[in-house]
């Protein structure tokens, strides 16, 4: 176990600056270590069991850093990811999740999350990991989301999920085939039909 300040520092940069207590200790971090850089302000405590190096500020994305630490097999879905991907005007409230149907509800002080739960193959399709500030951010591609926001239209609202279809639509890199794709995973083929037809 590293009581040196500076390994721990090290571990912590290796690691996009922000660890949970769990994972500091499998990487030799020891826990009475962890209080000394808090009491010394070289750790912040950003949640119960998850610490971000102080030296490290998370200018981009800080909420999904957090919900990435401290709820491993989430991905980011609906609202939070159209905005992630730039094709809403909407500025979400929450972190909107997706888990698999057997996950345990998470329990989280912040940042607020909203969940969904999948079955097998639409929860692990079409997922995406993108680096936010070093950290790996499972995030489900734009077309899975687009048709995720049909799938679940009457829980965030049918116009946020039609804005978000016609956006896409307008864009030079749209691939029908692959919305196609993931909207028989979601079983929503026949209801984005009509609008596809109406906007093409």
């Amino acid at each position: 176990m590293a009581t040196n300040t500076d390994s721990a520092k090290d571990i912590f940069r290796v690691h996009g600056g922000l660890l949970r207590s769990s994972e500091a200790q499998k990487l030799g971090v020891h826990p009475q270590t962890l209080s000394r850089m808090v009491d010394a302000g070289q750790l912040v405590k950003e949640e119960r069991g998850l610490y971000r190096l102080a030296e490290r500020q998370f200018l981009v994305e800080p909420d999904l850093i957090q919900v990435a630490k401290r709820i491993p097999k989430a991905v980011i879905c609906l609202v939070t990811a159209l905005s992630y991907h730039r094709v809403t005007t909407q500025i979400p409230r929450s972190v909107w999740i997706a888990l698999p149907r057997e996950q345990k509800p998470p329990k989280l002080d912040h940042p607020p999350i909203e969940v969904i739960y999948l079955s097998s193959q639409p929860y692990s399709s079409g997922i995406e990991r993108h680096k936010i500030e070093g950290v790996p951010v499972p995030i489900y591609s734009l077309e899975k989301t687009i048709a995720d926001c049909f799938k679940f239209r009457r829980r965030i609202g049918e116009d946020i999920a039609l804005e978000a279809l016609k956006d896409y639509l307008d864009r030079a890199d749209r691939n029908m085939d692959r919305l196609m794709r993931f909207a028989k995973v979601d079983r929503v083929q026949q209801v984005m039909e009509p609008y596809l037809k109406a906007l093409l």
